[in-house]
């Protein structure tokens, strides 16, 4: 490992550093600008200096919530919005500290302004501070071990990240464990892909003792494993995997949350619904909803509620026709909705009756569920939880991710469940609505046998 890969993280801190310093000289500035003087005693100096500090501690904080320091890691876009949602959210916090020093409402007008000056200056750090940090860090060379199939997919991931990898050579598991172990030596990292857990595991070890960084493709067990907890019953290391969904008190507090966000988000959003609503019936004078039966929680099916995006009648004696790029199908509103992912918002409704949850696995037709788990036989798993509106699978995944890549990605979710992650999957979902990738329409539909051994 090159000694500089060791200070990649001072790296990251310290170009979030720098932005953190501007952004409190200018909270520095408005602060001593227009709200310190409505104090009924004001500050001394030091006082001054004190609320910049708790200001600065509260974009540390955020910037930590929302991962909005992972320069290099994350696109240039995902960093500009993901450290203007973090600095937007310190903002809101520091104008309420304000108000509890100065005892009124004063003008938010201030802070309106000072929150899109910091976004002018993360728009404009972020790709300086990215390209600096190609220039020390420039694209990983890797080698990829793979088995007999299923390996072009992962590939041309990685290779979509030119910024980070550039997969230099592959080799194939067949040619033995010395001439892989040789090959590992030549390159940066290695890229596991799929392959026997017997022969994963001897490489992982090798890696391991020759300090050479390593991606793997997870099973389905690595997922449940990667929760379990830690106990020390004696002297030989157990992991506990409780293998039960969400908790009962984890339960409450989702439903508790499910309910208070579907009703605020309705009382938001209904009029541009209604708006929808009209322009989808002037569109063609068909019908506004549009009703499906999908899976939810321990596979009960229910009526997915949608603003109809197709034609009436789009899929003719109950044939499933997933939706395709470009699709003809589709109406003149049905495009625009469909892109900006508003179709979705009448199952604020489904969430309210309890069949839906705001963030869960993807809720999937009966048709697609009964074809993945004769093929998938682990894809029930997914249904220890509601299915919601938006998730692990919705963010990190695209329309046509493969049905093994969403059952992995949706038991991180609920092996790992937690409030704060539920939070922040919330606010990455505004991220991919600008994001096309996301709304790809299916080649084909993807499935893949699961060889977790």
């Amino acid at each position: 490992m090159k000694k500089s890969e060791q200070y990649k993280r001072i790296f990251r801190l310290g170009f979030v550093a720098i932005l953190f310093l501007a952004e409190m000289l200018l909270f520095y500035y408005v602060w001593r600008t227009y709200y310190s003087d409505l104090m009924e005693i004001t500050y001394a100096n030091l006082g001054h200096w004190m609320i910049v500090g708790v200001y600065g501690l509260m974009l540390y904080i955020f910037t930590v919530l929302f991962a909005g320091w992972k320069i290099g890691y994350l696109r240039i876009f995902n960093t500009v919005y993901l450290q203007s949602i973090a600095t937007i959210s310190a903002n809101i916090i520091i104008y309420l500290q304000i108000v509890l020093l100065t005892k009124h409402f004063y003008s938010v007008v201030p802070i309106i302004v000072m929150s899109l000056a910091d976004v002018a200056i993360i728009a404009l750090w972020s790709p300086i501070a990215s390209l600096l940090y190609r220039v020390v860090y420039p694209p990983r060379k890797v080698l990829m071990v793979y088995a007999e199939r299923w390996f072009e997919g992962i590939l041309e991931k990685f290779n979509s990240r030119a910024d980070c990898f550039h997969v230099e050579e592959l080799i194939n598991v067949t040619e033995g464990l010395e001439a892989i172990y040789e090959k590992c030596h030549l390159y940066e990292a290695v890229i596991i892909c799929d392959v026997p857990s017997e022969t994963r595991n001897k490489i992982l070890k090798y890696c391991y003792d020759n300090s050479i960084r390593t991606y793997t493709t997870p099973k389905i067990s690595d997922v449940i494993m990667r929760s379990s907890e830690e106990i020390h019953l004696f002297d030989t290391p157990l992991l506990l995997s409780r293998n039960v969904g969400l908790t009962a008190e984890q339960r409450f507090m989702k439903r508790f949350f499910d309910i208070v966000l579907s009703a605020l988000a309705l009382l938001i959003f209904w009029p541009f619904m209604a708006i929808i609503a009209v322009a989808i019936k002037l569109d063609d004078r068909g019908p506004v909803f549009f009703k499906q039966d999908r899976v939810t929680k321990d596979g009960k099916v229910f009526s997915i509620l949608k603003f109809r995006s197709m034609i009436v009648d789009a899929e003719k004696n109950g044939a499933v026709i997933p939706a395709v790029d470009n699709d003809p199908r589709i109406t003149r509103v049905g495009k625009i909705i469909r892109k900006i992912r508003v179709d979705e918002l009448p199952q604020i409704l489904n969430i309210l009756k309890g069949e839906m949850s705001i963030v869960g696995p993807r809720p999937e037709r009966v048709e697609h569920v009964e074809k993945y788990k004769k093929e998938i036989p682990e894809f029930k798993y997914r249904e220890k939880v509601k299915a919601g509106l938006t998730g692990v699978a919705q963010v990190y995944g695209k329309y046509n991710t493969s049905a093994y890549d969403k059952l992995k990605l949706d038991l991180m979710y609920i092996q790992n469940y937690r409030v704060l992650f539920d939070i922040e999957l919330i606010i990455q979902t505004v991220k991919i609505l600008f994001e096309k990738e996301s709304t790809e329409g299916f080649d084909k539909v993807k499935t893949k046998k699961d060889e977790d051994k």
